[in-house]
């Protein structure tokens, strides 16, 4: 009863799956319609995606999937290792609070600080996800100064690190770009990104489920 009780209390905490659906679901419209892979990247990213090109598409696909891995399942995971539940549902609530209140309106003050909070809630897990996704081959120096291009102080690890272990440069028009001298990112490198994502989230699960041993199994089965 305790374990069906956790699962079902964490299944709403992760959106793994749903991320790797949507990535996939882009890269196939992109192949039908350019209109409606950037309707449909719309939905991941909060850039304008009307003018973005096939190659901006797929760039801003991985570097959503690079990010939102952290977001939606590695960051989640490790509070639920260190508090329980009630840390895992606390990342989640200031994650989804900075997305939704912004720096904006009357809820600016509100958003500054879910923003604040979700900052230092990301700043560990940000760099595991960036070192799981980079792998033990990964050059250590050259994705300590790629992650710190971004303005994000989190977001820059994953992205950085997936665009080193696929050789791609990942780029937002007059913001940064990282690892420039990567080629353009191909329909292989985006299904290559999902593998390696769908690897980071296994591995992560286990090794979560190994530290909650009592939990394990709940854990492994959002997968």
């Amino acid at each position: 009863m305790k374990l069906l009780f956790t699962a079902l209390s964490l299944k709403p905490l992760f959106a793994f799956r749903m991320l790797l659906d949507e990535v996939n679901a882009v890269e196939k419209l992109l192949e039908e319609s350019l209109e409606a892979a950037r309707t449909r990247l719309s939905h991941l990213v909060s850039r304008p995606a009307e003018a973005l090109s096939p190659n901006e598409v797929r760039e801003s696909a991985l570097e959503s999937l690079a990010e939102n891995l952290n977001d939606s399942l590695v960051a989640p995971l490790f509070w639920f290792v260190l508090l329980g539940l009630s840390g895992a549902a606390l990342y989640r609530f200031a994650n989804t609070a900075d997305a939704l209140w912004g720096y904006r309106g009357s809820w600016e003050w509100a958003g500054k600080f879910a923003a604040c909070a979700d900052d230092c809630l990301s700043y560990i897990p940000a760099r595991i996800t960036g070192l799981l996704l980079c792998g033990w081959r990964c050059p250590w120096k050259a994705l300590w100064r790629e992650a710190r291009k971004t303005p994000s102080p989190n977001s820059g690890w994953p992205m950085a690190a997936l665009a080193l272990f696929l050789g791609i440069r990942l780029s937002k028009p007059n913001v940064y770009v990282l690892h420039s001298s990567g080629r353009l990112p191909t329909a292989q490198d985006l299904q290559a990104g999902l593998s390696r994502a769908i690897w980071v989230g296994w591995s992560a699960g286990l090794v979560a489920g190994l530290c909650t041993w009592n939990s394990g199994q709940a854990i492994l089965g959002l997968f």
